[in-house]
């Protein structure tokens, strides 16, 4: 309100005349955005590079527990292949062709029963082997995010130094490392 040559100014104006008076400018200003973006991008590259680790490491806990699995079934199939070869044994010596019939249905029945057994194996083991390639490319991914935080860091760091030498060529040092991280990161998200 004004009148006679008296001004009050209301809460938000003082604000925004404050403001504008402290407003970062120039090199520090700069530097300031810069940080800003960078710690912003290296906390998302962070999350994804703990995301990362994280899947990789349940992926190959299902492949260690699909081996197992597969190493189950393979244990099977080797008692069923003792019980057959116990059974043809028995057919060899049993004197009667009542015996030997009987001998040799049991010795059908363990080939038949170890062709099942033998291929759910396999695909447990293909499973387990699946499950691996994934977990590897996971890990893959975790290092690249790993790689351009750590750029990221080293961006931060070098504003820090630039904005206490007052140098510029540490401002484009700071960029430079910056991109570099933010390319990392670039191949991360695209799974390269």
């Amino acid at each position: 309100m004004s009148g006679h040559g008296f001004h009050v100014h209301g809460p938000h104006e003082h604000e925004l005349e404050h403001a504008a008076q402290h407003e970062p400018k120039g090199f520090a200003g700069q530097l300031a955005v810069i940080t800003a973006i960078l710690a912003t991008l290296g906390a998302g590259f962070s999350y994804m590079g703990g995301a990362t680790q994280a899947n990789a490491g349940i992926l190959k806990n299902d492949a260690a527990i699909k081996k197992t699995e597969a190493g189950n079934q393979w244990n099977y199939y080797q008692s069923k292949s003792s019980k057959q070869n116990l059974a043809e044994l028995a057919l060899e010596l049993s004197p009667s062709e009542e015996a030997k019939t009987k001998y040799r249905d049991k010795v059908a029945r363990y080939e038949k029963e170890k062709a099942e057994i033998k291929e759910k194996a396999e695909a447990l083991e293909a499973e387990s082997k699946h499950f691996d390639e994934q977990s590897e490319a996971q890990l893959h991914m975790h290092h690249r995010w790993a790689q351009a935080t750590t750029a990221l860091q080293v961006s931060i760091a070098l504003a820090a130094i630039a904005l206490l030498t007052k140098r510029r060529w540490m401002e484009w040092a700071t960029i430079a490392a910056g991109g570099i991280g933010i390319v990392l990161g670039g191949l991360a998200a695209a799974h390269i």
